[in-house]
């Protein structure tokens, strides 16, 4: 097995209808946050199966890297997941590879450039940052939430989601208020899903503590993807002080 061989199989399932639909919901249309990426059409799931025998094949990581660089969304897609499931398998105490763990994850952080619309950071960012971060100081993260690329702060939202489910969510917190005045949407969802999990997996408590300071003036976006999971009332009390703090301000402003 090689990698040529992947992105043969997958540039075999290309279907051109599924690229069409595809590059509209990754707005690859000129002005969308993907223009200039290509799709060839090879959903996620179909790319799952393709991947299944290459997972525990060992492929040599200086040639992920290197399709990691192909203009095509779904290689690029194929190689991040690649590399997610072996960073997870070397995670595992019967699979552990701490020395693979880490060449994966600053194989990933000199290829930021290739990791350029929020699938690509989702399938990959959790598993290969934040597993590698686990238990190590986390100074990575708040330098690339201070990134002027969208995608690299979406990686450091993204990659709590691993910190999360060990009981880790002091960063979450500490990075959802670093992007409160973030000027693009896809980083208030990120971050709001990242409080709503936070909230659901870890403390509720925390996550309320959290709304009561911000939920005036977070971005109506990331308020709504935290509170989803609250009971109706709860959203609803937070949703007034949003609204509140909004009249206010438009009364301040008149």
């Amino acid at each position: 097995m090689t990698v040529d061989e992947l992105l043969s199989a997958i540039d075999d399932a290309a279907d051109p209808a599924v690229a069409e639909v595809l590059a509209r919901y990754f707005q690859l249309q000129p002005g969308g946050y993907g223009f200039g990426d290509r799709m060839i059409g090879v959903k996620l799931s179909t790319l799952r199966g393709l991947l299944k025998p290459y997972v525990r094949a060992g492929l040599p990581l200086p040639d992920l890297e290197k399709a990691l660089a192909s203009p095509v969304h779904e290689h690029r897609l194929a190689v991040l997941a690649l590399l997610a499931d072996r960073a997870s398998l070397a995670l595992k105490p019967r699979t552990a590879n701490p020395a693979e763990l880490a060449e994966i994850y600053h194989l990933y952080l000199r290829n930021t450039a290739h990791i350029d619309n929020w699938d690509l950071v989702d399938c990959s960012a959790p598993q290969i940052v934040g597993g590698h971060l686990l238990d190590k100081p986390r100074d990575p993260l708040y330098k690339l939430i201070a990134s002027s690329n969208i995608w690299e702060r979406r990686i450091a939202l993204i990659a709590t989601q691993r910190l999360i489910g060990a009981g880790q969510t002091a960063d979450t917190y500490q990075l959802a208020a670093l992007v409160l005045t973030d000027s693009e949407d896809l980083i208030h969802k990120a971050s709001g899903w990242m409080l709503r999990e936070a909230g659901k997996r870890v403390s509720a408590d925390e996550l309320l503590a959290f709304l009561d300071q911000y939920a005036a003036t977070m971005p109506r976006t990331m308020l709504r993807y935290a509170i989803e999971r609250l009971p109706t009332d709860v959203r609803k009390h937070y949703l007034t002080l949003k609204k509140a703090r909004f009249v206010d301000k438009s009364a301040g402003d008149a």
